[in-house]
């Protein structure tokens, strides 16, 4: 196993991957392109007990979609949670930057944080709820788990400076190539499309779509908003904090779940 693989899954999930031996920018920037590798794994995971929760209680599509939520978030560390409501909270503080860099760097969590947190796993749990219940659940969480990490490597693309001299987002700023997030959206896309069209059943005459492979380009549309919301929550980053945080790239993988998983849910 490289050390690209050992830090990405080191630092964004729980599963034991082991010290890398080296740890620098350029190793830093693989375990960045990287990223939607470990969100495979661990949304597979996530899959499989939405799968296995859906088989024993068809009729309870609401605990499959927590079960799932709860186990990604799990895996992760809810490392992303975190980053998502310390940017929450310094934007909320409508302060000077670098007033908010320190509120982000806090161990606490504010109002902004909390509320922005509960948002975000209601719209997760609804959306997925949504899903399950078409029929396309586990397909929908592994799309998305995998589609969200591909926010990083575009984050942390060449040009894009770090908010801070020291911390994740000064490790990893600035050390993935464009073409290189853009070949690893493009597998994602291509890897999304294949497996709906080949595992989603048929929906009903009564829904929208009734084709797989109707139901593949969703997945694929899913994929693209993903990687949007992303950079938008850099964009916004960058604007206000003059680069990226380790809060920043959490922020964006959870804007980038988040949306895929409606887009998916309002298509069917």
């Amino acid at each position: 196993m490289g050390d690209g693989v050992r830090l990405a899954f080191g630092t964004l999930s729980v599963l034991p991957a082991g010290v890398p031996g080296q740890v620098d920018r350029k190793v830093a920037g693989r375990a960045m392109i990287l990223a939607p590798l470990v969100g495979l794994v661990i949304g597979g995971i996530a899959a499989g007990v939405v799968a296995g929760v859906s088989q024993l209680r068809p009729d309870a599509p609401l605990l499959a979609a927590v079960l799932g939520v709860v186990v990604l978030i799990a895996l992760s560390g809810a490392l992303h949670l975190d980053g998502l409501a310390d940017m929450a909270d310094g934007l909320g503080s409508r302060r000077d930057r670098e007033t908010m860099l320190a509120i982000m760097k806090k161990g606490d969590v504010g109002p902004f944080g909390v509320a922005t947190i509960i948002a975000v796993l209601l719209i997760d749990v609804a959306a997925l709820t949504a899903c399950v219940s078409a029929g396309l659940g586990w397909q929908a969480i592994l799309v998305a788990a995998v589609a969200s990490r591909l926010t990083l490597p575009w984050a942390c693309r060449t040009g894009v400076p770090s908010a801070r001299p020291d911390g994740l987002g000064a490790m990893v700023a600035a050390t993935v190539r464009p073409l290189y997030a853009a070949l690893a959206t493009l597998a994602v896309l291509v890897a999304a499309v294949g497996l709906v069209v080949i595992s989603a059943p048929t929906l009903s005459y009564e829904q929208k779509l009734s084709e797989p492979e109707a139901l593949g380009l969703v997945a694929g549309g899913g994929v693209l908003v993903a990687v949007g919301a992303g950079l938008l929550v850099v964009r916004r980053a960058r604007r206000a904090f003059g680069g990226i945080t380790g809060d920043v790239l959490g922020a964006g993988v959870e804007a980038g779940f988040a949306v895929c998983l409606i887009v998916i849910a309002l298509s069917l």
